[in-house]
């Protein structure tokens, strides 16, 4: 099983299509809570080059809420992170699987949970 969403997106630059992800992210019905600027935190930290990566964090605070509810520790595995990172022939989108990550979770009810945000997911990296 795969464990992202993924898409590549060609002929346009990191800064358009992390625009274009907030954007459809934020259409639907996702906000970005946290972000972090993978390549620059490598140059600070170990003086090291890399390709722009950034991981933004992003929660759909009412599906958020429905998951903690049915299971309480469910918050160590939030926010949803989508990365965004240079590749050879674009920027390549990645979201996590959110039915992947909670596998771990015996719980039914939150898998259904997890595959609406699945869903919802998959749509706003498809319209990004």
């Amino acid at each position: 099983m795969t464990y992202t969403i993924n898409r590549t997106i060609r002929e346009t630059d990191f800064e358009a299509v992390d625009k274009r992800v907030r954007e459809a992210l934020a259409e639907h019905g996702f906000g970005v809570l946290t972000e972090i600027d993978v390549k620059a935190t490598m140059k600070a930290k170990l003086d090291a080059e890399m390709a722009p990566y950034r991981i933004l964090g992003a929660c759909n605070p009412k599906m958020a809420l429905e998951a903690i509810g049915m299971e309480p520790r469910v918050g160590a595995m939030l926010p949803c992170n989508v990365i965004l990172r240079e590749v050879d022939d674009g920027v390549e989108i990645s979201a996590i699987d959110p039915v992947a990550s909670m596998q771990a979770i015996d719980n039914d009810a939150l898998k259904s949970v997890a595959a609406e945000v699945r869903d919802m997911l998959k749509t706003a990296v498809e319209a990004a």
